[in-house]
């Protein structure tokens, strides 16, 4: 007996040798297996469609499938919370939005933090909320808009997507920013809020270039600024409403990846490189582009950055505004 029990042991020292080093060197050949990515949203969003663009590039380089896991609804909390729980080992992953910094103004409790519960993994890409009136008003540029909106007694008008959509706020910030007397009209959706501006029943509106650029260029609306840091790429010869006279207007919502904290430093690593290719190559932005998206990989340290500024800026608008969901 005393004679088999140090080879007992030696056995089971050589095991669990061997199934450590397994289990490294699963890790260090990530990915292995499907990775599972969590879109907040119904299918068609522009979530969705980053998305699978992303799955189809990097099943092509890697022979990884990505399998896209739509949970929409609630708010995107419910997908949130799904990413937050997940395993912290690069298998489930969330493409997520703006939408992940608004929320928190709306929801003090929520069943997840927003910062401490993910890890930053790339910034995608982000949008230029264009600013457009119907061609009735007198306005050809954001300081006319001001003078003019400034001399009338009521409120003008204005049309969204719905309730704490991007268009929504960007509003509300040109309302803080300006003091221009301002009327929420919401509507279920980016196309019936589109067709009333172009009737005229609403006379003002942020919303995504893709949806308004053709109305734009046939003339039966018209843009008077973007919303972004920068010029958007998609039509840079129009200027931005900071450089309209309102410097430090930004609105330019996010899309990008997290995952559940404490993530492996690798697999951020890779999947933070295969972003920042897929997304650089001549197709995809051609893609991004004519979704009205600019093409903006960054860093995670950058993209964290980003979704803890926007938070702070968000929950201050909510606050001040007295915005709610109702």
């Amino acid at each position: 007996m005393n004679q088999r029990k140090p080879f007992a042991m030696a056995c089971l020292a050589l095991f669990l040798h061997v199934a450590c080093d397994a289990l490294a060197a699963e890790r260090d050949v990530y990915p292995s297996r499907p990775i599972r990515m969590i879109v907040p949203h119904p299918a068609g969003g522009g979530n969705d469609i980053l998305a699978r663009l992303f799955a189809l590039k990097f099943f092509a380089q890697w022979g990884v499938p990505v399998i896209i896991d739509n949970r929409g609804g609630g708010n995107t909390i419910i997908a949130t919370e799904i990413t937050a729980k997940a395993a912290p080992d690069g298998y489930t992953l969330i493409l997520t939005s703006s939408t992940h910094s608004v929320i928190p103004g709306f929801y003090p409790k929520l069943p997840y933090d927003p910062i401490r519960d993910f890890d930053a993994v790339g910034l995608i890409a982000t949008s230029s909320p264009v600013l457009v009136v119907h061609p009735s008003l007198p306005v050809h540029s954001v300081r006319e808009l001001i003078v003019w909106a400034k001399a009338r007694t009521a409120p003008l008008n204005y049309g969204s997507s719905g309730v704490s959509g991007s268009g929504h706020l960007a509003m509300e910030l040109l309302k803080n920013k300006t003091g221009l007397q301002l009327a929420h009209v919401p509507y279920k959706g980016m196309a019936p809020a589109v067709n009333d501006i172009i009737a005229g029943n609403v006379v003002i509106m942020f919303g995504n270039l893709a949806p308004l650029l053709p109305h734009v260029k046939s003339g039966r609306l018209r843009a008077l600024a973007t919303a972004g840091t920068k010029r958007s790429q998609v039509i840079p010869e129009l200027v931005t409403v900071a450089e309209s006279g309102l410097p430090g207007f930004t609105v330019s919502p996010y899309f990008g990846v997290l995952g559940p904290a404490h993530l492996p430093k690798n697999v951020i690593a890779k999947m933070n490189s295969e972003i920042q290719r897929i997304f650089q190559l001549p197709d995809s932005k051609e893609r991004l582009t004519a979704l009205g998206f600019d093409a903006t990989p960054e860093t995670p340290q950058q993209f964290m950055s980003i979704i803890k500024s926007e938070m702070n800026m968000w929950g201050d608008l909510i606050e001040q505004n007295k915005i709610t969901l109702e």
